[in-house]
């Protein structure tokens, strides 16, 4: 999937004056990528749109239109972008009350590393969490992580042929799965690796 470039961008007034229809389009394109696994967990599933759609939004909200700071968004975005062997998401871990959300980052510590994407009859692929950055401390998790699955060329061949996909975390404090995905959130992650 290619990256974004500057030429892939709206200036902030054309943007401005698209932005109410581009939104609606964003939204229902990211409606069928976001998949809850379980009550607390929410995979967003990222590529060229949700993140042009990301870049366009920080864009806006910080009045960037110098150059220099635009390049400097997209190369903090592109990392996103699917490459055609590989899925990429923004794992959100989601408690409404601040204490129970302190205790059970605490708890969930590793939950990064023990997602996981199948593809097919293969086996699971566990993600390559947070390559930018540490998250985890000693003491808790970080309610943000970003993930990155590879697949082999069997994997997506597989997917091309019409496999099932699933996705699930088997963390000891945490175990849940949607599996398989309901056909919607598998075909819009299949075109990730159709467009390789």
């Amino acid at each position: 999937m290619d990256k974004l470039t500057r030429s892939d961008l709206m200036s902030l007034e054309d943007y401005a004056a698209v932005r109410a229809d581009f939104r609606l389009k964003a939204m229902a394109h990211k409606k069928n990528r976001i998949i809850p696994v379980g009550d607390n967990v929410t995979l967003h599933f990222e590529d060229r749109m949700t993140m042009q759609y990301q870049v366009q939004e920080v864009l806006r909200a910080e009045k960037i239109f110098d150059a220099e700071e635009i390049e400097g968004e997209l190369s903090a975005y592109n990392p996103l972008i699917p490459d055609g062997a590989n899925f990429k998401a923004t794992m959100m871990i989601e408690y409404p009350d601040p204490d129970e959300r302190r205790i059970e980052l605490a708890r969930l510590i590793g939950i990064e590393d023990r997602t996981w994407v199948r593809l097919g009859d293969h086996d699971p692929v566990y993600a390559i969490a947070d390559e930018d950055m540490e998250r985890d401390t000693e003491d808790k998790t970080s309610a943000v992580h970003y993930l990155r699955f590879e697949f082999s060329e069997d994997q997506v061949a597989a997917v091309a042929s019409g496999a099932a996909i699933a996705v699930g975390i088997d963390h000891a404090n945490y175990n849940q799965s949607v599996d398989p995905l309901p056909a919607n959130f598998r075909d819009s992650l299949a075109a990730d690796l159709a467009k390789a």
